[in-house]
């Protein structure tokens, strides 16, 4: 269920009025200026100047400020510079960013700090809720992104808001918004170019640097130690706040990257079981001078940080940000680790709120998983010879489980059984080891990660859930799981198929395309149909008008030959161009492949991305108006969606209907950790609608032929318990979900952060189902090393 990152570039924002978010009343971009340290510079650095029209305080832990080039290509990447403290009614805040070797004079103490270069002469500047890089790269699509607050484009940008990107920047003059910081979202109306003022929160402007260093003040704030800054809540009472003097023993370092740090836990614990004795001090881009054995005494100010932003849903983290931090001693011994385990780590996941926030709930780490993690966040935590209930996948991530009888499969991972089960024993595991002295171990599920990890207890900000960092890595033990073979088909049985090939380009390596053939052709015995899902485009994610996707599928069609597999054939429509969602220019659609030499396809004239696929005759005389043909495209439930292909196949004379399906993403979906309890699932109301459209498809093909033989497969992207499902299968009435006939421990075909759950499925008409082997196939989800993140499914079957 992977969410492509953006692709290429039409330039869809060109001229375009875009409508972007409301005007803001209070925090906007108020100066941009690239040109810092070039040649005919003053300045030594670019900066980004924000101003509050309002008059109440904005708290900037939620935002980053963002950049993008001006004439951004199909690889560009937004940089982001997170931000923390608070913009005051009125007032200014000064974002430092990268520096030139020209210029003569510093800017002022910059409230905040990032190493982006900036162009002098064009770019796009944007204020953004959460630290997750934007992927838009067309004024249109950052205009659909809830996350913009504000967005300045510059010179001759391409992504900007209104008529035109603000003229006139230079290396010797920024873009200003005028005096009233009025926001029209027209850049070109609302910025004028002139000489660089920049201004921070206290008012402060550009003196020469002195002569002499400055004299550092001491740290100024109320003097705390970690467990008071933690409270007995998810908030802390400090938030926002300036504090001094909180001390411990450095327990991890995160040297990499641009969230670096470190942990530190107090050795003398208060009496309160809710209170954390660790922190993570966050030092930004800069390496922390500490090592872990150190005792340190840090001040700074409190933050409660958000990955990705506080509406994304997942948990605040308590840091200390633009840190003080003095050494005291060397080589002390790390607080003992606290044990999680099946006896620590209660049953029960998480307190309900009704919808609302738990944030601000008493902790209760005897009775909820969730808590009793917030109650270790940043502390040294240890697990031991735990079960491997997810793979470990690119990013150096595995999953465990510290309950190993907790709704175990057949094969060794954790099974998802319902929005009220989400598996209190599972864990994310990272390791601060680098990867020079120690690789990350691959683990499949099943494995044993045996002996001691030890390290400190993180909330990682890109999956959003608790991660133990390892400073002490355990071994893997094989489990001994090997890829499946699904069952021989007698000569009588036809064979249907649905794999996720996981956006399937002509680009991708050869060897992605032979490692599918080989799964077609030996794990799934060659099928004589196969639906496939996220076949892209004749380019991939270029976004240049191609939705042709002919040589995507000759190459795939190819190395099933070559693997020893028929010479399928395929049937399939082009989309609209980025009309079906997925990875922007890759156009992904579903796709028919066929054995000619066991079964028939019908061929009906038609069929179109936007023409819709209807049902003519009764009895034996049922047939589509068009085959291929698509489920009512142009209805809103397929908006920015694929949509259904309907094809008419023969097998030994009877008809067969398969509808080939990849519904609407989980994107913006709040996690089952959320601070928001339950979480609301918001991409679940177009899922049901898209099973209300085809539940009534398939319910007038059955009533034109109560004997109809019908098919419906693909990536439903949700569970068989889902309210979407249930609509499609009117409760086994109109279809038969075949997972719900497998015995309960093997109703899976896919793993997400460790938890064994269900999207893809395979559902058959009554008079179907009577005649009907299903199988579920595991060569992907549980295994480190995937050919795509399904697993594909199949069923045999006489018609």
């Amino acid at each position: 269920m992977p969410i492509g990152i953006a692709g290429a570039v039409v330039l869809a924002g060109v001229g375009v009025h875009a409508a972007f978010a409301a005007p803001s009343a209070d925090a906007v971009i108020a100066e941009v200026y690239g040109g810092g340290g070039n040649s005919g510079a003053t300045f030594t650095n670019d900066f980004v100047e924000l101003a509050n029209a309002g008059a109440a305080p904005v708290d900037l832990s939620t935002y980053s400020v963002q950049y993008l080039p001006g004439a951004p290509s199909p690889t560009s990447k937004w940089q982001a510079t997170p931000l923390t403290g608070s913009l005051a009614g009125g007032g200014r805040f000064l974002v430092q960013e990268g520096a030139g070797t020209g210029g003569t004079t510093p800017l002022p103490a910059p409230d905040a700090s990032g190493a982006i270069n900036m162009s002098g002469t064009t770019g796009t500047v944007a204020l953004v809720t959460g630290a997750d890089p934007l992927t838009c790269l067309t004024a249109a699509d950052c205009a659909a992104d809830p996350r913009v607050k504000d967005l300045v484009g510059y010179g001759t940008a391409l992504v900007h808001e209104g008529s035109g990107p603000a003229a006139g920047a230079s290396n010797s003059d920024s873009v200003t918004r005028g005096a009233t910081l009025a926001d029209t979202d027209d850049n070109a109306a609302d910025f004028t170019a002139g000489a660089p003022t920049p201004q921070n929160s206290g008012g402060g402007t550009p003196t020469q640097p002195p002569t002499t260093p400055p004299t550092t003040p001491p740290p100024t704030g109320t003097e705390a130690k970690i467990h008071d800054i933690q409270g007995d809540t998810r908030n802390s009472p400090f938030a926002g706040k300036a504090v001094t003097g909180a001390t411990g023993i450095v327990t991890g370092v995160r040297a990499y990257g641009s969230s670096q740090g470190f942990w530190v836990q107090d050795p003398n614990p208060d009496a309160d079981p809710r209170t954390s004795e660790g922190i993570f001090v966050f030092t930004g881009s800069t390496s922390p001078a500490v090592a872990v054995g150190d005792s340190v005494s840090v001040a700074g100010t409190v933050s409660q940080y958000y990955p990705g932003g506080a509406a994304a849903g997942g948990q605040a983290v308590t840091e200390i940000t633009k840190p003080t931090v003095t050494k005291l001693s060397s080589g002390n011994a790390v607080p003992a680790p606290v044990v999680l385990d099946d006896k620590s780590v209660p049953d029960a996941f998480v307190p309900s709120a009704g919808g609302g926030s738990i944030e601000d709930l008493p902790l209760r780490p005897d009775e909820y998983s969730l808590d009793l993690y917030a109650s270790l966040e940043g502390m040294n935590v240890r697990i031991d010879d735990t079960r491997v209930v997810g793979a470990s996948d690119p990013y150096s991530e595995l999953w465990v489980t510290v309950k190993p009888k907790q709704n175990p499969t057949k094969r060794g991972g954790t099974l998802y059984t319902g929005y009220d089960q989400p598996n209190s024993g599972r864990l994310m595991v990272q390791s601060l080891i680098p990867t020079a002295t120690s690789p990350f171990p691959a683990a499949n599920v099943g494995d044993t990660l045996r002996g001691t990890t030890t390290g400190p207890l993180d909330y990682n900000q890109f999956a959003g859930t608790y991660a133990l960092q390892a400073r002490t890595l355990g071994t893997v033990k094989s489990g001994g799981l090997e890829p499946e073979v699904t069952g021989k088909a007698s000569s009588d049985q036809a064979t249907v198929a649905t794999y996720n090939v996981e956006n399937l380009a002509p680009g991708n390596p050869q060897s992605k395309f032979d490692a599918l053939a080989q799964g077609l052709v030996h794990n799934l015995r060659s099928p004589d149909i196969v639906a496939l899902e996220e076949i892209q485009d004749n380019n991939g994610a270029t976004d240049d008008g191609t939705v042709a996707a002919d040589q995507t599928l000759t190459k795939l069609t190819d190395a099933i030959v070559a693997a020893g597999g028929p010479r399928y054939q395929w049937r399939e429509i082009d989309p609209v161009n980025d009309k079906d969602g997925g990875e922007p220019g890759g156009n992904i659609r579903s796709v028919f492949l066929f054995n000619p030499q066991r079964v028939g396809f019908t061929d009906i004239a038609g069929g179109g991305s936007t023409t819709p696929v209807g049902i003519t005759g009764t009895g034996d005389g049922t047939s589509l108006t068009a085959s291929p043909g698509r489920i009512a495209p142009t209805d809103q439930a397929w908006n920015t969606s694929r949509k259904p292909l309907v094809g008419q196949f023969t097998f030994r004379g009877k008809k067969l209907f398969v509808i080939a399906n990849h519904f609407d993403s989980k994107g913006g979906d709040q996690g089952i950790d959320s601070h928001l309890q339950p979480p609301v699932r918001s991409s679940e109301v177009q899922r049901v609608r898209q099973a209300i459209v085809e539940h009534d498809f398939v319910k007038q093909l059955e009533t034109a032929d109560k004997h109809a033989d019908v098919v419906v497969l693909g990536d439903l992207n949700d569970y068989q318990f889902s309210p979407a499902v249930q609509s499609l299968t009117e409760n086994g009435t109109v279809l038969t979900d075949l997972v719900d006939t497998l015995p309960a421990k093997e109703r899976y075909s896919y793993v997400y952060e460790g938890n064994s759950q269900v999207l893809d499925h395979i559902l058959v008409s009554p008079d179907l189902g009577k005649h009907v082997e299903y199988d579920v196939v595991h060569i992907n989800s549980e295994f480190a090393n995937q050919t795509s993140d399904h697993d594909p499914q199949i069923i045999r079957v006489r018609p």
